[in-house]
């Protein structure tokens, strides 16, 4: 039977850490590896992640790729099955905010056309607008937008 205080690795895995700087027979010894002078021999001297020794880095050289909108942040989508789960008819972007359907930092919100709406609301806040498709399903179901 095995016990924890028997495990060990196995032979050969575990090799005993190098002792630099303990004589010339040792192989690592007055320079310990590190070669003659410069900043990579120096105790401490070592540079930043990226850092080309002054040459402009290549995340730097690199062009930026894509657009990261500024306005994002403050535009929502909302679907009619989102739109369902308001307890209200009245569509606001206050209510909205309140029932966490949209985030809190919201400025605009867009209804689209995704899922079925049963319930007839009214959308009047100049903040929550719609596309057409949407536009006439809460119509069909007897809501409006004004």
């Amino acid at each position: 039977m095995m016990r924890l205080n028997q495990i060990k690795p196995a032979d050969g895995a575990k090799r005993p850490r190098l002792r630099v700087g303990r004589g010339a027979s040792a192989g690592q010894g007055k320079t310990c590896g590190r070669g003659v002078k410069g900043q990579r021999a120096r105790k401490g001297g070592y540079h930043k992640v990226g850092f080309e020794g002054g040459q402009m880095p290549l995340q730097r050289r690199l062009p930026k790729v894509g657009f990261r909108s500024a306005i994002k942040s403050s535009r929502a989508e909302l679907t009619l099955d989102d739109l369902m789960r308001l307890g209200d008819a009245e569509v606001t972007l206050a209510a909205l905010v309140k029932t966490n359907l949209v985030p809190a930092g919201t400025e605009k919100v867009k209804i689209i056309l995704s899922g079925k709406v049963s319930k007839a609301y009214t959308v009047q806040d100049a903040a929550v607008t719609a596309t057409k498709g949407a536009k006439s399903a809460i119509e069909a179901a007897g809501g409006r937008l004004g």
